[in-house]
């Protein structure tokens, strides 16, 4: 279960964003759901950051199995 807590991010490219995201909420990869919202777009000659990858990380709550 997905709880409402979800921070959006941008990044140059996707994982730069969730990088960001996962040091803003400290919390490892396996503990979040990554949404991509949109990936970055290259610009002039191929360089990189015309266009900022956008993520939405949210936190997994962790179910009680007892």
């Amino acid at each position: 279960m997905i709880s409402n807590k979800a921070i959006e991010v941008e990044g140059k490219t996707v994982e730069e964003a969730i990088k960001q995201a996962l040091q803003q909420l400290h919390l490892p990869r396996k503990r979040v759901k990554v949404e991509v919202i949109s990936e970055e777009a290259k610009g002039l000659f191929g360089m990189a950051g015309a266009k900022l990858a956008r993520v939405r990380v949210s936190l997994i709550k962790e179910s009680k199995n007892t």
